[in-house]
């Protein structure tokens, strides 16, 4: 048999290339800038934002630009002897990247390589899709491939110092023309929309993610900076009193029956005597910066990250004011909030029926529940962490009765679905949650007679459905939509704890209407736990003014 394979197709197969370390990076400064970055261009290009000469010249200068910076960051890290293989990782990961940035409009800021970084199998094996492969072969398999018949070629001593340095140097020079030649469009683009950066692979992600990984060094050198020591007990509270705090993950205010959605997603919410908020603004876009956010004293409007995840939260001030407290979570864990303090494994005890593959119902938080109550007499405070309707796969989120609004999207590929179906299998797991408050809160109304009940619930933030092209959540919170800020909150109070507080209703329904943000939990909480303490502002406590014995 004669081989079909034609002799310059052979000769191109069988073909080895050799560079020197610059010119390695020097192409792939090229070859990233021109192939790995489709997001940022269509940012830049789209919408005729570049127009005539004056545009053409500005895109020129704009690639010039980004492929000399490329060239500046890889020159570092590709040496002769690290070229090859940082290069194949780099190629791995900026494939990958732009797979995410292009399919969910994702921006590789800090907030979201600290969300990579604590994601766990369960929520990455949803992001993990089929059309995947193809994109990683065509953007992975195949450069990795012309890499490997690449070898680098050593220079003498003195021709390789001089390589680098002037390779640098005539970087700089060339990012300054492309700065000058795309100055008079590109700039005013840069500066009305400072996160265009993060979507400028590779170094969006490497930045970022250095960024990061210093943020979260900080963060742990030291013990946390204790926070409320002067925390007490009020002695006007009298019976004890039970708080549960329902962490919800990525329910949006805008599907939210309660809030006048055009579907009724919380029936049994509806039907029970409970304070809706219906206008509340989340800390952050993502829970790793939400979630820590909500439950400090800094919150969102002294917004300091390190502060944050170096210092205690609220629930350390709580257990010091002798409040038993517990996390119980079942999702990815509590981002540093719980650190020292009792955590619960629901799925330890979990029957078969709420868990498959590792993953379980919300229902396995409302069993985990009925026994942190039934252990301990006295004040406690629960906090339940859901998995909620954490996408994509927004249909693993509930089981089969809940699922009511058809047709419902059954893959994490979202974009294959119709916008309907989308929202419909969303709307399905607000719906478990629904139930899920609906039973935690008859649970706690028929706690002993001798203990003052009360339910918190709110998202940590909210989700893009399609909307304009994005899906998910996590954008820079200066650009994301209300989608992902605007979120859910509620609050119920039995009949013994509206007593002990002399609780106004008209008043906290009023209260309800009023513009709020997660900064509201943290004195809300100390509010209606009786917790004294100089760190506490009651003009943040929802109850404040419409308690006649509040604190």
């Amino acid at each position: 048999m004669h081989s079909t394979e034609s002799p310059k197709a052979a000769i191109l197969l069988r073909r080895r290339y050799e560079l020197s370390p610059v010119q390695l990076t020097a192409a792939s400064a090229v070859v990233f800038a021109l192939f790995y970055n489709t997001a940022f261009w269509e940012h830049i290009l789209g919408n005729g934002r570049l127009s005539g000469a004056s545009g053409v010249a500005s895109a020129a200068g704009t690639f010039l630009l980004l492929a000399s910076l490329n060239f500046l960051l890889l020159s570092p890290l590709l040496t002769r002897w690290t070229a090859k293989p940082v290069l194949a990782v780099l190629v791995v990961l900026t494939a990958a990247a732009t797979y995410f940035m292009d399919r969910y409009g994702a921006y590789m800021d800090r907030a979201m390589m600290r969300n990579v970084m604590a994601t766990d199998w369960r929520e990455a094996r949803d992001l993990l899709r089929p059309d995947m492969l193809p994109w990683l072969v065509a953007y992975g398999a195949l450069p990795l491939w012309l890499l490997s018949r690449t070898d680098i070629r050593t220079l003498p001593l003195r021709q390789s110092w001089w390589h680098g340095p002037a390779g640098m140097a005539a970087a700089v020079l060339m990012a300054g023309a492309g700065l000058w030649m795309a100055s008079s469009q590109l700039v005013p683009q840069l500066r009305e929309h400072k996160e265009i950066r993060y979507l400028a692979t590779p170094g969006n992600y490497l930045v970022s993610l250095a960024s990061a990984l210093g943020s979260r060094a900080s963060a742990h050198k030291t013990e946390r900076i204790p926070v409320g020591t002067d925390a007490r007990r009020a002695p006007a509270a009298q019976r004890p009193r039970v708080l549960v705090i329902v962490v919800g993950e990525t329910v949006r205010a805008a599907n939210w029956g309660l809030n006048g959605y055009a579907r009724q997603t919380t029936p049994q919410l509806a039907s029970l005597d409970v304070f809706n908020f219906s206008d509340v603004t989340a800390c952050g876009t993502n829970t790793e910066v939400s979630l820590p956010c909500m439950f400090s004293p800094q919150g969102r409007r002294n917004y300091d990250e390190e502060a944050i995840l170096g210092s205690e939260s609220l629930l350390h001030v709580a257990q010091r004011a002798g409040i038993a407290v517990t996390w119980i979570d079942n999702q990815s864990g509590c981002k540093g909030v719980c650190a020292g303090l009792r955590q619960v494994d629901p799925r330890v005890q979990a029957p078969p029926s709420l868990c498959t593959d590792g993953e379980c119902l919300d229902g396995v938080l409302f069993d985990a529940l009925q026994r942190e109550l039934s252990a301990n007499p006295g004040d406690q405070l629960v906090i339940l962490h859901q998995m909620g309707n954490h996408g994509p796969a927004y249909f693993k989120r509930y089981p089969a009765e809940f699922a009511r609004f058809q047709p419902a999207c059954e893959t994490a590929d979202l974009w294959q679905c119709t916008p309907e179906a989308v929202a419909n299998a969303y709307d399905n797991a607000i719906l478990y949650t629904d139930d899920l408050l609906g039973r935690i809160i008859d649970l706690l109304e028929n706690q002993p007679a001798d203990r003052d009940t009360a339910l918190i619930y709110v998202s940590d933030h909210g989700e893009s459905l399609g909307e304009n092209g994005l899906y998910l959540h996590s954008l820079p919170r200066a650009i994301a939509p209300s989608t992902q800020t605007h979120v859910p909150m509620l609050m119920w109070l039995s009949d013994r704890m509206q007593e002990s507080l002399g609780l106004d209703a008209p008043c906290m329904s009023a209260r309800g209407k009023q513009p709020l943000t997660h900064d509201n939990l943290f004195h809300t909480v100390l509010g209606l736990l009786a917790v004294e303490t100089r760190v506490r502002e009651p003009a943040l406590d929802l109850i404040g003014n419409c308690s006649r014995r509040g604190l």
